[in-house]
């Protein structure tokens, strides 16, 4: 695999890092919500933004 230039490498910081919070919030979202339905969505959510951290993060390998 190729090397990552600078940029590259600067905007994959920035989508892991953007998925990082977007999970963080969900799973927040999930804890004050009563709706089980709406919980499960935020629950879902957050694991599939945990998902793609996962493999953007092996990117950097």
């Amino acid at each position: 695999m190729a090397k990552l230039n600078e940029l590259e490498l600067q905007n994959l910081r920035e989508l892991i890092s953007a998925h990082q919070t977007e999970s963080a919030k969900l799973r927040t979202y999930a804890q004050q919500c009563n709706d089980p339905q709406i919980k499960q969505m935020f629950e879902q959510g957050a694991n599939s933004a945990d998902s793609t951290t996962q493999k953007l993060i092996s990117f950097l390998r």
